[in-house]
C-alpha cells in the first residue's frame, strides 16, 4: 500500500501540495487526474522517491519512498511522459540492461506484450515512430513484475487503435497484487479503466472516490433538457448530459470527462457532497 500523510511540497517558494493525505490500495488502477500544472507528475515523483517532500511522509509498503532502498526500488517502476530512448539500442536490449534489478521480470511477458502492441523488439529505437517507442516502453514497464507501476501521460503519442490496445493490456495485467497509477489530463483515454479516481487541483485533493461511490453520490442524466440545477451540463446528440447530486439514489453510468468538469467548476460543493 502507498500511504501519504500530511504531505507538503514546494518548488522553491511555489507551494504545490499542502497537508495532502492519500492512500493507494493494491489491486486497483487509479486515475490521477487534474489540469496541467496541478502536481500530477510531482506526485508520481514523490511516490517513486525522485522528489523529497518538504514535510510529511510517503511510504510504500512501510518503506519511506525518499530513502529509495533496494527493496523499494525493485518493486516500483515509474514511466515518465518523456523518455529519451537510446537511439541505437533496441527494446530487447534496453530491458535486458536493467532487468537484473527487477527479480520478478518475465521475458515471456515482455515478448507477448510487444507482439500484442505490434512492435518488433529487435528494431532500433531510432527506426521507430514516437508511438512505437512509447508502446515499447509501456511493454517494458508492464513486464517487470513490480507491485507498483506509475505511468505519466502514457497515451501521449498513441493513435486511437493503440490507445485501445493500451487499455486492453492494462486490464489484463492488473491483479490483486498490483497497484497501477495513471496520471493524465486526457480523461477519455482511460475511461472504463480507472477505478478509483483522484482529482487534484492546485494544492488540494478535490475528489478521491471509487466508481461505486461516485455513482452513489452523483447522477449522470443523458438525453434530457439542460438543467439549471446541474453541477455541469454538456450538449450531446439527442439532448444534454447533466451531472447532478444523486438525491433519488438512481443508477447511472459515469462520464469521466463530465465528472472532471463538474468537480473543477464546483470544488467545495462536490467535496461537501462526498463528505456527507
Amino acid at each position: 500500500m502507498i500511504k501519504i500523510e500530511n504531505l507538503d511540497f514546494s518548488y522553491k517558494h511555489t507551494p504545490v501540495f499542502r497537508n495532502i493525505n492519500l492512500e493507494f490500495q493494491k489491486g486497483s488502477i487509479y486515475g490521477l487526474l487534474g489540469e496541467n500544472g496541478v502536481g500530477k507528475t510531482t506526485m508520481l515523483k514523490i511516490i517513486s522517491g525522485l522528489l523529497r517532500p518538504t514535510s510529511g511522509i510517503c511510504r510504500v509498503d512501510n518503506l519511506l519512498s525518499q530513502d529509495r532502498q533496494p527493496m523499494f526500488l525493485e518493486n516500483i517502476f515509474f514511466l515518465p511522459d518523456e523518455v529519451h530512448s537510446p537511439a541505437n539500442s533496441t527494446p530487447e536490449k534496453f530491458i535486458n540492461d536493467f532487468a537484473p534489478f527487477y527479480p520478478k521480470y518475465n521475458p515471456e511477458v515482455f515478448r507477448d506484450l510487444m507482439k500484442e502492441l505490434e512492435v518488433d523488439p529487435t528494431w532500433k529505437f531510432k527506426e521507430m515512430s514516437f508511438g512505437q517507442q512509447k508502446k515499447s516502453l509501456i511493454a517494458c514497464a508492464l513486464s517487470l513484475g513490480t507491485d507498483y507501476v506509475l505511468l505519466d501521460e502514457p497515451t501521449n503519442g498513441l493513435d486511437i487503435p493503440s490507445k485501445a490496445d493500451f487499455r486492453k493490456l492494462l486490464s489484463k495485467r492488473s491483479n490483486e497484487e498490483t497497484t497501477i497509477i495513471i496520471s493524465t489530463h486526457q480523461v477519455k483515454d482511460v475511461e472504463n479503466l480507472i477505478d478509483p479516481i483522484i482529482i487534484l487541483s492546485n494544492d488540494d485533493v478535490l475528489l478521491n472516490a471509487s466508481i461505486q461511490e461516485i455513482t452513489s453520490k452523483l447522477f449522470f442524466e443523458y438525453g434530457g433538457q439542460k438543467r439549471e440545477d446541474a453541477l455541469y451540463s454538456e450538449m450531446l446528440p439527442g439532448g444534454f448530459l447533466n451531472v447532478l447530486p444523486n438525491i433519488n439514489h438512481e443508477d447511472s453510468a459515469v462520464n469521466i470527462e463530465a465528472l472532471f468538469n463538474a468537480v473543477l467548476r464546483n470544488k467545495q460543493t462536490v467535496k461537501d457532497i462526498f463528505n456527507r
